[in-house]
């Protein structure tokens, strides 16, 4: 498993069009894992996790890796 962290409007940017699954950490612990970007601002990124499952996340204070398979 290989992780990204997400820093940049490119990076979410690139995230949300490939689909890519987040892990999402705030205070060094696990908030919320697997959703994929919906949408996102300067200040909050939306995730979802299924069809009833969205999340509001502050770029502020959490930090957020793309996960990916090697290989």
């Amino acid at each position: 498993m290989h992780n990204q962290k997400l820093l940049t409007d490119q990076d979410f940017a690139e995230a949300m069009d490939k689909g890519v699954r987040l892990r999402v950490f705030q205070d060094d612990h696990v908030i919320d894992s697997g959703g994929v970007i919906i949408r996102f601002d300067a200040d909050t990124v939306v995730i979802q996790s299924s069809v009833s499952d969205v999340a509001y996340h502050s770029r502020r204070d959490c930090e957020f890796f793309a996960t990916r398979r090697k290989g």
